[in-house]
């Protein structure tokens, strides 16, 4: 049953599909075959909860494997590990008859403190949908569906179910919408949530605009719209503007609302039959899954989860070589984190593992006895908390330790009650404690290694002072084996940095505009997020986006760039693997356009590639820039504009480390603009049709304020001050002047003779 009708089903029975039945299931209508179908949390593991439930992870759930946060699998920068992450959290999800993983979540990372940035891939809209994309193709590829969240503008924890995000169109389209659409537009989820918040003062669950206007208008999405866990405001307004299902239950209430509104002739019944035909569909889809009776294969998805946490690893800093290390050597592993793993987030995404491993063990399996532990520090509620020690007495312990191995191994990172979903981070910064330990281990051993656990950036007031850094992020219940593989060489570091690290808080663009007050919070960075900004306002910063090194070297020939039949911008490139070890370059596409008519950052990611190459090989990469990827949202006409014109296109290996330049002539969409009289002398000359007609008639006033004769080559002034001047200057503004011998009638006929023309400027 793919449609419904009036004739099909009761009003009660349509009302009732569009709500929840309990906390994780829809309503079925057993008389009319439509069973109740399953959605569980994700979106980096199967959270199925097996006896009480809740939102926020803290009943139990079945056990799955927990795979690398997108915190983690976003700096690998491959769609390709993605795709196959998200195939296998498919499969689980369908030995389980679930219908639909919630996730994945591609919210920008606006600022370093929200708490729940470990669940989003980037402060990138590209990086975000290509590999949103990919995390909807592989779940979905086993017969489950998703759902793309948290639609939108969804970028703090506090004050989440009230907050209005108040955003500009065009960072709201070029920053915030850019990765859902491209989601919705190259992978089809079967369901996309929205978000608690407001949207510039409309709760987004009750947004025409957004949910139909957006999302079904023009990106062509023909799935069905959920609700966010309690984030319904208003049902009724609700299915009007396009929402078609309230999870979880509501205990009858909101439906018998819709019944109301419908008898009362305030929402119109086919409205409620459409909703309702869409969770039909999801059911439809739902039951077209072949059964799947497992068992899951844990040992081989634990493999997986392996593969993907060690290209999440992001090796920021290797002075001198030293890693990676030997079996040989004598490796003193400090910090609570390396026997007690923090390995994914507080909340709803919360996994039940079926295994975890302890980076201290995996150590110990491949050094032997050459590896020894010494806590450090202790983690709330932790074992070693629980021993009752002193934090004196943990740092005497490791310094001694240090001091008498080859290199030492120091894990810091954040505890998880500083972040998780529910509240925003208070700063950036690691505990004290850690950072008095690793300035003590610093003065016993100076060859010394940081591993990171943590599931937003942290300050690194160290960086200048440790050799070696490795960010290893949340991995998942296989990190530990994962940090092993990196530290000993078996697996070469290739991760890459998603998120810019500052210096400090203060450096980031929300800083003043987060979490905002009474009830609303200010994009007033606008464009400029990420990236964007520090290059912008030339900030020094830590790590720079899209930086990792790796323990090879990689050489980039010269680019070439060229506009393919499509529009498509086709870039290549030879890049070679110049050292003696395998490995895998993350090649970046970052655009400018000098001289742009809109603000624009210095530069924007576009495209991105991630390369195998063994030593000494030389692969031709070639990589593809969208036209549409090129455009900006033009405020005049509420349209996608590609402007023409030369772009510089650099190659890189980070958004500040450019390896190769070319540039490309790019054709421009035609902007048809009207004139008015409020048009200006630079807007009337840029027209075809209406720079000939009305300069024809005022050049010689134009042509004496500039000194220049008034044939239309030289229609605008040549003195630059006043060329500057006249260009803003209202076309109207200039009837009555001295020397202007057109009177406002003659002007308005001349604009509406321009219009009329059809012709459009560039």
């Amino acid at each position: 049953m793919t449609e419904i009708s009036a004739s099909d089903l009761t009003l009660e029975e349509k009302a009732s599909l569009t709500s929840g039945a309990d906390f994780w299931t829809t309503k079925a209508v057993d008389r009319a075959g439509i069973r109740g179908v399953m959605m569980t949390d994700g979106p980096h593991g199967l959270r199925k909860q097996s006896g009480g439930t809740d939102h926020l992870g803290l009943a139990s759930s079945v056990p799955a494997t927990c795979f690398p946060p997108a915190v983690g699998i976003g700096s690998s920068f491959d769609p390709e590990i993605v795709e196959r992450v998200g195939a296998a959290i498919g499969v689980e999800a369908a030995i389980e008859d679930v219908a639909v993983v919630l996730g994945p979540g591609i919210n920008i990372k606006r600022s370093p403190l929200c708490g729940r940035n470990f669940e989003y891939f980037s402060e990138d809209p590209i990086v975000s949908g290509i590999l949103g994309a990919a995390s909807v193709r592989g779940v979905q590829s086993q017969g489950v569906g998703t759902s793309l969240k948290h639609f939108a503008a969804n970028n703090q924890e506090f004050d989440r179910m009230r907050a209005s995000s108040d955003v500009d169109p065009r960072p709201l389209r070029e920053i915030y919408l850019r990765g859902f659409e491209r989601v919705v537009k190259d992978a089809a989820p079967w369901t996309v949530m929205c978000s608690y918040n407001k949207l510039n003062g409309v709760w987004t669950s009750e947004d025409p605009w957004l949910l139909t206007s957006v999302l079904r208008d023009d990106w062509g999405f023909d799935g069905l719209v959920v609700s966010d866990w309690g984030a319904v405001n208003d049902r009724v307004a609700g299915v009007a503007a396009g929402l078609d299902l309230e999870m979880p239950a509501s205990g009858g209430r909101t439906d018998a609302q819709l019944v109301a509104a419908v008898r009362a002739g305030a929402l119109d019944e086919s409205v409620l039959d459409t909703a309702a035909a869409r969770v039909v569909d999801l059911v439809r889809k739902a039951g077209e899954r072949p059964a799947v009776a497992g068992p899951l294969d844990v040992d081989a998805h634990h493999a997986l989860a392996r593969e993907a946490a060690g290209r999440s690893i992001v090796l920021l800093k290797n002075d001198g070589a030293l890693l990676p290390l030997a079996p040989a050597q004598k490796v003193a592993v400090i910090g609570a984190f390396a026997t007690e793993p923090r390995f994914q987030g507080a909340g709803s995404s919360l996994i039940n593992p079926t295994r975890v491993d302890a980076a201290f063990d995996e150590l110990r399996a491949v050094g032997g006895d050459n590896v020894s532990h010494a806590a450090g520090y202790a983690v709330e509620g932790g074992a070693i908390a629980a021993s009752g020690r002193s934090a004196d007495e943990l740092r005497t312990e490791a310094v001694a330790v240090a001091a008498a191995a080859d290199v030492a191994v120091v894990f810091l990172g954040l505890p998880a009650a500083e972040e998780s979903e529910g509240f925003d981070r208070e700063h950036i910064d690691l505990p004290a404690v850690q950072l008095a330990l690793l300035d003590a281990v610093l003065e016993a051993n100076p060859r010394t290694v940081v591993v990171l656990s943590n599931g937003g950036v942290v300050a690194l007031p160290f960086a200048d002072r440790v050799p070696a850094i490795v960010e290893s992020w949340l991995l998942g219940q296989a990190g530990g084996s994962a940090v092993t593989d990196v530290l000993y060489g078996a697996v070469n570091p290739s991760g890459k940095l998603t998120e810019t690290v500052p210096v400090r808080l203060e450096d980031n663009p929300s800083f003043g505009n987060f979490p905002g007050e009474f009830g609303h919070v200010r994009y007033g960075e606008g464009l400029l997020v990420g990236y964007r900004w520090y290059d912008a306002k030339g900030l020094d910063v830590t790590f720079p986006f899209g930086h990792g090194l790796s323990y090879t070297t990689f050489g980039y020939g010269p680019a070439t760039a060229q506009v393919d039949g499509a529009g498509d911008i086709i870039v290549r490139l030879d890049v070679t693997n110049t050292g003696d070890v395998d490995g895998r370059e993350v090649v970046q596409v970052y655009l400018a356009r000098t001289g742009s008519i809109v603000q624009r950052a210095p530069r924007e990611l576009k495209a991105f590639a991630s390369v195998p190459l063994a030593a000494g090989e030389t692969r031709t990469v070639e990589l593809v820039v969208r036209r549409e990827d090129l455009a900006y949202w033009d405020v005049r006409v509420d349209s996608w504009i590609v402007e023409g014109g030369e772009y510089t296109v650099d190659v890189a290996a980070s958004s500040r480390d450019i390896r190769s330049s070319a540039s490309v002539q790019v054709d421009g969409d035609d902007v048809l603009l009207p004139l008015t009289l409020n048009s200006s002398i630079g807007d009337v000359v840029a027209h075809p049709v209406a720079g000939p007609i009305v300069m024809g008639a005022l050049g010689g006033f134009l042509g004496e304020l500039s000194g220049a004769d008034s044939s239309a080559a030289s229609m605008m002034p040549n003195d630059e001050a006043m060329e500057k001047m006249m260009a803003s200057f209202p076309i109207g503004r200039l009837i009555g002047f001295p020397g202007v011998d057109v009177s406002h009638e003659q002007v308005e006929q001349l604009l509406a003779a321009a219009n009329a023309g059809g012709a459009a400027a560039d």
